[in-house]
């Protein structure tokens, strides 16, 4: 399985300059936030796969003017072509704004995913905006990562998690791939590309998404308490 990872810039290759073709064989887009929705649009045109997306910290208009075409999975688990897939996006709340959350706001939002976690027996990747805390995040409280989500990767150990939020031009030394356990992390800042093997799943599910979402009656905080 071929997917493309975006984030926080957008590639002049992919829109600007794009060149008929250059999108065909990709399976699945990711997009970890702050990019324009048009660009979205775009890219689930002319690639003609399914673009699953969180939201960063910039994207404010959204609400008004959401990509066309493409799938949010804020706080949901899907499966695609076998992956299971959870969105997690938003960074570190350090002014007032949508899409920013504390450290236990992020908690409350991982915990409300557990049963739907322990029901798909795990997940495979991660998509977030902000990285885990210490682990590709930077050193000003508006690029702070979560502890959280390290929790997440000690608990549920996926094989993937994607990140934008820290651009590779912050430093020289800003690593695109990282491992942390059972876990590759991936600085998805403009485009990367991952290709992994494709799990067994039955031919009639090739190609569809499939929604993992929890049951609203879960939601209730006395169903949530540890």
């Amino acid at each position: 399985m071929k997917i493309l990872i975006v984030s926080d810039e957008e590639c002049p290759a992919l829109w600007d300059y794009y060149v008929p073709g250059r999108l065909s064989g990709y399976d699945l887009i990711l997009s970890c936030g702050d990019l324009n929705a048009s660009y979205l649009s775009f890219l689930v045109t002319m690639a003609r796969c399914p673009l699953l997306y969180v939201h960063g910290n910039h994207d404010t208009r959204y609400e008004i003017y959401p990509p066309e075409g493409c799938d949010c999975i804020e706080d949901r688990i899907v499966e695609f072509n076998g992956l299971r897939i959870l969105g997690l996006g938003g960074c570190r709340k350090y002014h007032p704004g949508p899409h920013q959350y504390t450290e236990a706001e992020m908690r409350r939002r991982i915990r409300k995913l557990r049963l739907a976690l322990l029901r798909t027996g795990g997940v495979d990747i991660v998509v977030t905006h902000a990285p885990p805390r210490g682990l590709g995040d930077g050193e000003d409280p508006a690029h702070w990562g979560f502890e959280a989500l390290v929790e997440l990767l000690d608990k549920y150990h996926p094989r993937y998690l994607v990140h934008g939020h820290v651009h590779m031009s912050y430093g020289a030394d800003t690593p695109r791939v990282r491992e942390y356990g059972d876990t590759t992390l991936i600085n998805a800042c403009e485009r990367f590309e991952l290709e992994i093997p494709d799990p067994p799943i039955p031919e009639k599910l090739r190609g569809q998404l499939l929604w993992r979402t929890r049951p609203k009656w879960l939601d209730r905080e006395r169903y949530l308490e540890d």
